[in-house]
């Protein structure tokens, strides 16, 4: 299973944001927004590469049916990454817990 510290800081469901709170940072809720998606797709890929490789430990070139539906370590593994919060979530509060690194290219001054 993957370090469950990281994940405690989210809710399990969605709750409501005060978006003042969330252009905090940019100072533009759009700018914002972008950054909680582009690292809400980061968390999904990491956690789709982890469940991935969890799975793979019980692939079998010769599944019969009985394998298949006794394999309950496979289900639980699976069950737990169902359980946890989604990744838009976890991209939210990290992102208003300051722990997203994001600048803007737009933004930087050209070296003199």
């Amino acid at each position: 299973m993957p370090d469950m510290s990281k994940f405690t800081d989210a809710p399990n469901s969605t709750i409501p944001r005060d978006t003042r709170s969330l252009d905090h940072e940019t100072a533009n809720l759009y700018e914002s927004v972008v950054i909680i998606s582009k690292r809400a797709n980061q968390i999904a890929g990491q956690l789709k590469e982890e469940l991935n490789a969890k799975l793979e430990e019980f692939a079998s070139e010769t599944d019969n049916l009985e394998e298949v539906f006794e394999n309950r370590e496979q289900i639980e593994i699976s069950k737990y990454y169902e359980s946890l919060p989604k990744p838009t979530l976890l991209a939210t509060e990290e992102f208003l817990n300051d722990k997203v690194y994001f600048r803007n290219p737009d933004e930087e001054q050209p070296a003199q």
